[in-house]
C-alpha cells in the first residue's frame, strides 16, 4: 500500500489489486461511520482510495502504510435487480469472442451476482465486477459518438450501464429502462461502490 498526498488536505492510497481497493474503502467507510475518521469525502476507484477533507493526512498516510488491509466485510443482503433485453448491436461479437451462442452470453451474464466496485465516467455510471476473467472483453477498436441510455455494456473485466447517452467504447450487448441516475431521487443514483447487482431478463 502507498499513500501519497494530494494537495494539502487530500490522499490518495494506491493498492495492488481491485479486492483490496474494495475492502479499504469499506474499511475507511466504517472508520468514517464510527467516528473514528474525520473525511469529507472517500472515493473508490480500481486500485486507488481518494480521500479528501482530511485535516491531517500525513498523520493518516503513515497509520495506513503501517497496517494492513483488513478484509472486505460480508456483502449487503438486498441485491438491485435489473431488467435488461439482451439485444445490443456488440452481442454477436461477444459472443464469438466468448466461443459461445449470443443465447449463451445472456445466460452467463443473467446467472452471475455482479458488484459496483467504484464509480466513474457519468453520474450513476457504476464498474461492476462479477463475471470471471476468461469473459473479458476488449473495448471497440472504433468508439461510437453515441450510446443510448440504458446500454448494458462490457469492457475488460467490468460490465456497466449508461446512465445517459454518451460517447462510448465498450461492446453493448443489451437495454435496459432502469433510471441510474435522478436527481429528484435519494440518492441520486441507483448504483454506488458495493451494491450487488443482477440483471434479469426481460421480454
Amino acid at each position: 500500500m502507498r499513500a501519497l498526498p494530494v494537495g494539502d488536505a487530500a490522499l490518495l492510497v494506491e493498492v495492488s489489486s481491485g479486492d483490496e481497493a474494495r475492502a479499504l474503502h469499506a474499511e475507511l467507510v466504517r472508520r468514517r461511520a464510527e467516528g473514528s475518521l474525520s473525511v469529507r469525502e472517500i472515493v473508490p476507484a480500481a486500485r486507488t482510495v481518494l480521500l479528501d477533507g482530511l485535516t491531517d493526512p500525513a498523520r493518516l498516510a503513515a497509520e495506513l502504510t503501517a497496517s494492513e488491509i483488513p478484509s472486505a466485510p460480508p456483502r449487503a443482503r438486498e441485491v438491485v435487480e435489473l431488467p435488461v433485453r439482451y439485444d445490443g448491436p456488440d452481442l454477436a461479437d461477444v459472443a464469438a469472442h466468448w466461443g459461445v451462442s449470443p443465447e449463451e452470453v445472456a445466460r452467463i451474464h443473467a446467472g452471475t451476482e455482479f458488484t459496483v466496485a467504484f464509480c466513474g465516467f457519468a453520474p450513476g455510471f457504476g464498474y461492476l465486477t462479477g463475471l470471471p476473467a476468461r469473459y473479458d472483453v476488449p473495448r471497440r477498436a472504433t468508439p461510437r459518438t453515441a450510446v443510448p441510455a440504458g446500454s448494458v455494456a462490457l469492457a475488460g473485466p467490468y460490465t456497466g450501464v449508461y446512465p445517459r447517452s454518451s460517447p462510448g467504447g465498450w461492446q453493448l450487448i443489451g437495454t435496459t429502462d432502469a433510471v441510474l441516475w435522478d436527481h429528484a431521487r435519494v440518492p441520486a443514483a441507483l448504483l454506488s461502490p458495493g451494491t450487488r447487482v443482477r440483471f434479469v431478463g426481460a421480454a
